[in-house]
C-alpha cells in the first residue's frame, strides 16, 4: 500500500466530494501484467515494466582545418555524414555558426544574448563533443550530423562542459552528446563516444512518431528545444482545483491504453493521446473521480524489449516504467504522430481542461532506475555514458556492477547531490511548466538508500523535497518498498 502525504495548501476552497477512496482503471500493473494484454490497443504482445572561443563554421564546402566523415546512425538507418568542427574558417558564402565558451548554468538548453547555451554534467569525462542535425541540412534518410568537440580549457566549469552557439534555430535542431573518459570497468566507468547520448536536462525528446509500430525501426532519441512558440495560455479565470486530500478520489490510468481501442469512439488520429483523455472528462466526473494518477508520461521507449533476441522481443512496453529522461513529456502521446513539441501543449491542454472539470493531476513517476537497463544487455542512451559513476549505484567491490534494488537492472543514485538535483529539478519542472499536482513515487525506497545502497536515516532527497517551496505543497504518495528488501510503510516521510 502506498503512503500519501502533502503539505499543499489549498488557494481557494473545493466543493466537498464523495468519501476519500481509491479506484483504479487498470490493476496494479506490477502485480498483474498480464492484464495488458486485455487493454492495450497493440497486436504485438505487452511487457508490464520492464525487468572553445570562438570559430565560424556552417554549410561549407570546405575547412581549412576540417574533415568529413560518414557515420551510421545508431539506429541501423542509412549512412548519415558527419562534419567534425575543428578548424576555424568557414566559406563566406554560407550562414555561419558561431561558437564560443558559454555559461556551466543553467544545464540543458537555454537562450543566450545570440545564441544557444548548452550545458552538461560529466564528472569524469575527459573528452565531450557536441552533436547537432540542423532541419536545413540533408533529407530525413540522409541528414547531416554537425560535430564540434568541447576545450576542456574553455568549455568547462568545474565538472560541467559547455558551448554557446550562434546561428542556430531557435526551434527544430536535434542534438546530443558523444563522451569519452577513462575505460576502467573496475573503476565503475561505462564511457563509448560512439554512441550519440541524450541530455539528461533536455526538455524535448525526438524519436519516433507513432507508438508501437514495428515497421519503425528503434530510432536515435536526440533531445530537442522549442523557444519559438508562445507561452501556453492557461486563461485569466484558471485554477488549481487544490483539493483537500481527504476528499480526493483517484483514477489510476494509462493514458494511451484508456482510450487506445475503437470502442473509445475517437478517430484513429486522436486514440491513446493526451487529446483523447479530454474527451473522456464527463466520463471521469460521471464516476465522481476528482483525481487522476498517470501511469508514467515521460518519454520511454516502447520498443525497448526488440533490441536483441530474447523471450519478451514480441512485446511493447505499454507502462512505460522505463525512463529515457525526466523532464520530456511523452512524445508519442500526441495525436496523429504530432512530434515533441505538440506532446508538450497537448498535454497542457489535458491538464488545463482536467482542472477546469475540478480534476487533479498526479504523476506516478520513476526515479528508481532508468531504461538503460544492466551491464549484460545494456541500452546506452543517456546517463550510463555520460558518467555512470554518479548517476547508479555501484558494488566497487564486485567489478564494480549495477546495485539492483529496482528489479530492472540499474539504479539510480538518487542521494548523490548531482542526481538529487537532477531529481529535484526535473519535479519543479513538471509542477512549474505543467501544473502537475501531485507526485506518486515508484519503488520509494530506493529514495532512500545511499550512493553504496545502503538504507539512510535523513535521506538528502526526501528532505529537500520536504521543504522545497514549490514541492511541498505538492500531493506526495510513497510506494515504501524496493526489489531489495527495503520495507518503508509509514517511515518514508515528506513532510
Amino acid at each position: 500500500m502506498d503512503s500519501v502525504g502533502t503539505n499543499r495548501t489549498p488557494l481557494r476552497s473545493a466543493a466537498a466530494a464523495a468519501p476519500a477512496t481509491r479506484s483504479s482503471a487498470l490493476p496494479w500493473p506490477h502485480c498483474h501484467p498480464a492484464v495488458g494484454n486485455r487493454l492495450a490497443a497493440t497486436k504485438l504482445g505487452i511487457a508490464a515494466r520492464c525487468g572553445g572561443a570562438g570559430g565560424y563554421f556552417g554549410k561549407v564546402q570546405r575547412f581549412d582545418a576540417a574533415r568529413s566523415t560518414t557515420a551510421r546512425a545508431q539506429s541501423g538507418k542509412a549512412a548519415r555524414s558527419v562534419i567534425r568542427e575543428m578548424g576555424h574558417t568557414a566559406s563566406d558564402s554560407e550562414m555561419p555558426l558561431k561558437y564560443s565558451s558559454g555559461k556551466a548554468f543553467p544545464l540543458g538548453v537555454s537562450q543566450v544574448d545570440g545564441g544557444l547555451n548548452f550545458a552538461i554534467f560529466s564528472q569524469h569525462a575527459s573528452s565531450v563533443t557536441l552533436c547537432l542535425k540542423l532541419p536545413e541540412r540533408g533529407t530525413q534518410d540522409d541528414e547531416e550530423i554537425v560535430e564540434f568537440a568541447l576545450d576542456r580549457q574553455k568549455n568547462k566549469t568545474g565538472d560541467i562542459w559547455h558551448v554557446s552557439v550562434e546561428g542556430l534555430p531557435a526551434s527544430g535542431v536535434l542534438y546530443g552528446y558523444r563522451i569519452n573518459g577513462p575505460q576502467g570497468w573496475q573503476q565503475g566507468h561505462r564511457f563509448d563516444d560512439s554512441v550519440i547520448l541524450l541530455d539528461p536536462y533536455a526538455k524535448l525528446v525526438s524519436g519516433r512518431k507513432y507508438f508501437g509500430v514495428d515497421k519503425e525501426e528503434s530510432s536515435q532519441f536526440f533531445g530537442t528545444y522549442d523557444f519559438d512558440s508562445s507561452p501556453f495560455d492557461w486563461g485569466d479565470d484558471y485554477r488549481l482545483p487544490n483539493l483537500p486530500e481527504s476528499d480526493l478520489v483517484i483514477y489510476e490510468m494509462n493514458v494511451r491504453a484508456f482510450t487506445a481501442d475503437e470502442s473509445s469512439g475517437l478517430g484513429p488520429a486522436v486514440r491513446g493521446s493526451y487529446l483523447g483523455l479530454i474527451d473522456k472528462i464527463p466520463h471521469l466526473l460521471e464516476l465522481g473521480v476528482n483525481a487522476v494518477e498517470l501511469l508514467p508520461v515521460f518519454e520511454f521507449d516502447e520498443l525497448e524489449f526488440k533490441r536483441f533476441p530474447n523471450p519478451r522481443d514480441h512485446m511493447v512496453n505499454t507502462w512505460g516504467y522505463s525512463t529515457i529522461n525526466f523532464f520530456a513529456p511523452m512524445s508519442r502521446y500526441a495525436s496523429a504522430g504530432g512530434g515533441p513539441v505538440a506532446a508538450s501543449k497537448e498535454l497542457k491542454k489535458m491538464v488545463k481542461a482536467l482542472h477546469n472539470a475540478g480534476i487533479e493531476v498526479i504523476l506516478d513517476v520513476v526515479y528508481n532506475h532508468t531504461n538503460e537497463a544492466d551491464d549484460a544487455n545494456p541500452y546506452m542512451t543517456s546517463f550510463r555514458g555520460i558518467d555512470n559513476k554518479v548517476y547508479y549505484m555501484l558494488d566497487l567491490n564486485n567489478n564494480p556492477q549495477l546495485l539492483n534494488f529496482s528489479g530492472c537492472g540499474n539504479t539510480l543514485n538518487c542521494n548523490h547531490p548531482v542526481v538529487k538535483e537532477l531529481v529535484l529539478d526535473s519535479l519543479r519542472h513538471w509542477v512549474k511548466e505543467y501544473h502537475i499536482d501531485g507526485f506518486r513515487f515508484d519503488l520509494a525506497s530506493v529514495l532512500c538508500r545511499g550512493p553504496d545502497g545502503s538504507p539512510l536515516d535523513a535521506p538528502p532527497l526526501i528532505k529537500e523535497i520536504a521543504k522545497d517551496s514549490v514541492l511541498s505543497r505538492c500531493k506526495i504518495i510513497a510506494e515504501p518498498w524496493d526489489c531489495g528488501g527495503l520495507y518503508l510503510v509509514g517511515s518514508v516521510s515528506f513532510l
